[in-house]
């Protein structure tokens, strides 16, 4: 079988094993210790360090049902109304059910959360959730505990690493079923240069796209690959058009480009307040829940103060925490805003909207598996269905705990054999043609101007354009003879994966002529249940552009990879 494939040299080295993960945050991390304790020999590959994934980088902390009082019917109400229609209700069960067990068992793998004085787990609320359900670690610092935890857990159990690895392509046997991954490693040691990992199960765990925009609060390798590589192998995506853009991200002024600073939703859980510039508390009468809305109405709310008073940004006043508040329980928030010039003990903070999290991704079913057969997913790379239009605060650790285990069981049980590719990473009868590594800011703005928090018909439109200008520039560079052909490389392929994901994006907010969720279209300001309540799938077409279908109905459609 020969597939679409990145332009890239063929592989210089080669290992095997029975489980190949791409990702190291707590969706990766997680399924690849499952799947060692079940006995298969399990690789892990990473972008760059294994502790340096958007895991990390989580503030807030993880939502389960742990609480006096919760149960697991409350958190899947909860997570249904963010998700404005659109959430596979058998997903979310299953996430709210299974849940607490799976952060009982995280602690039990070593990490620890902030408990109170008695002993039990510490809990706090975010928007849209009516309990407090939210487990922290160090105050604000909670992915980076996460993280320690899973890391160390890996180097304990000496499972196979591939740091500094960016992955390139799938690779698949006569059949079609996953064979294996193609993968560039970055800097000297016993794996070097283009190379395979040859597996017959790929769990992809890469993170989100959110360096498609200008802004965002992703790390820096948050560039869409797993997507991608998918896309290219033929596996459907769903729900990309969902981009949710976090309320309250750090302002470092209009022209900051890049990953900014996170003020996590938390500290409007203690109780800080979303002002202008006069100090009027614009969020009260527009959700029961004011500042704890939906990040999608909360969003929606800054964006249009924003616009009625002329500025670039509005306030978040936590001035009445006092110091030790602001030390003890958002340390991190508190050193960065500082670092910025800002001190939240007294003054208030600078905040606007900033790319966060990708809704839609990958399309699985409850077991991980995507259309593709030994291919899984999970983590913010995949549409499990949980999230819907919009993803609830703190439901994204959860999901990458419950749905990973979930994976690791499926693979366990169903332990594939090992089969040898048909092709390498070279054989593609037409390469996908690179971009220059200049065009990454061209692709953000674009995406950004057309596609960011506020869409139209002709913002999308012309976003289209360009971005299929890109495309056909590439190409006849490419076809011409080779002089102006882009030489392979990470910072090419990077690009070229920023370039399919956003198209992909593009085309799916295109085709949702309606406002739902973190999707807003200035045009069409109504949430339209009629026609809405479906999901857009996407796939390439043989002409290598995106094909968007709508489903028959609002709940998420089933996966059934050929076996």
């Amino acid at each position: 079988m020969t597939g679409i494939r990145l332009t890239a040299p063929a592989p210089g080295w080669a290992i095997d094993a029975d489980v190949v993960v791409v990702g190291s945050g707590v969706a990766g991390l997680t399924a690849a210790l499952r799947c060692a304790a079940a006995g298969l020999d399990t690789v892990v590959v990473t972008k760059a360090r294994l502790d340096d994934g958007s895991t990390r980088w989580a503030q807030g902390g993880i939502a389960a049902a742990l609480g006096e009082g919760d149960t697991p019917e409350q958190h899947l109400d909860d997570t249904l109304v963010a998700g404005a229609g659109l959430c596979d209700e058998e997903a979310v069960r299953t996430l709210v059910t299974e849940g607490p067990d799976a952060v009982r068992r995280l602690i039990t793998t070593g990490a620890h959360f902030d408990t109170t004085d008695s002993g039990d787990i510490a809990l706090t609320r975010e928007g849209g959730h009516h309990r407090r359900r939210i487990a922290h670690a160090g105050g604000d610092a909670t992915g980076a505990e996460i993280s320690r935890a899973l890391v160390e857990a890996v180097r304990e159990a000496a499972l196979h690493t591939i740091e500094n690895a960016l992955v390139l392509d799938l690779l698949t046997d006569a059949e079609g079923r996953t064979a294996g991954v193609s993968l560039h490693v970055m800097g000297e040691g016993q794996h070097d240069g283009v190379g395979a990992v040859r597996a017959p199960s790929v769990v992809l765990a890469t993170g989100g796209m959110g360096q498609v925009f200008s802004a965002t609060t992703n790390p820096s390798v948050s560039t869409g690959d797993g997507v991608a590589l998918a896309l290219r192998a033929g596996a459907e995506v769903s729900d990309l058009e969902f981009v949710q853009f976090h309320p309250t991200v750090l302002f470092l002024g209009a022209d900051s480009e890049g990953q900014q600073p996170l003020v996590s939703e938390a500290v409007r859980g203690e109780g800080a307040h979303l002002v202008d510039a006069d100090g009027v508390r614009f969020m009260l009468g527009q959700h029961e829940l004011a500042e704890l809305a939906p990040r999608d109405i909360v969003a929606k709310g800054i964006t249009r103060r924003m616009h009625e008073k002329g500025t670039e940004h509005m306030y978040l006043d936590a001035r009445h925490f006092g110091a030790a508040m602001w030390e003890q329980r958002f340390p991190t928030i508190l050193a960065a805003c500082r670092s910025h010039g800002i001190d939240p003990v007294t003054e208030p903070i600078p905040v606007s909207p900033a790319a966060h999290y990708a809704s839609g991704g990958v399309r699985t079913d409850l077991r991980g598996r995507t259309t593709v057969p030994g291919l899984y997913a999970c983590g913010e790379v995949a549409c499990t269905g949980v999230h819907g239009a919009n993803r609830l605060a703190s439901n994204s650790l959860l999901e990458g705990l419950v749905f990973a285990e979930r994976i690791a069981a499926d693979i366990a049980e169903v332990r594939p054999p090992r089969t040898e590719p048909a092709d390498a990473p070279g054989d593609a009868d037409a390469p996908v043609p690179l971009l220059a590594p200049e065009a990454r800011t061209a692709i953000q703005r674009t995406t950004t101007r057309g596609a960011g928090v506020l869409r139209s018909a002709d913002s999308l439109a012309t976003a289209a354009e360009e971005l299929e200008a890109l495309h056909r520039e590439a190409a006849a560079d490419a076809e011409a003879d080779g002089a102006k052909a882009v030489v392979p490389g990470v910072d090419a392929w990077e690009v070229t994966n920023l370039l399919l994901v956003s198209r992909v994006l593009v085309a799916a907010a295109r085709e949702r002529e309606e406002t739902r969720g973190c999707h807003w279209r200035e045009d069409r300001p109504d949430r339209d249940d009629a026609h809405g309540r479906r999901h857009l799938v996407v796939r390439i077409g043989p002409d290598r552009t995106p094909v968007v279908h709508r489903t028959e109905t609002a709940a998420f459609p089933p996966v059934r990879p050929s076996d």
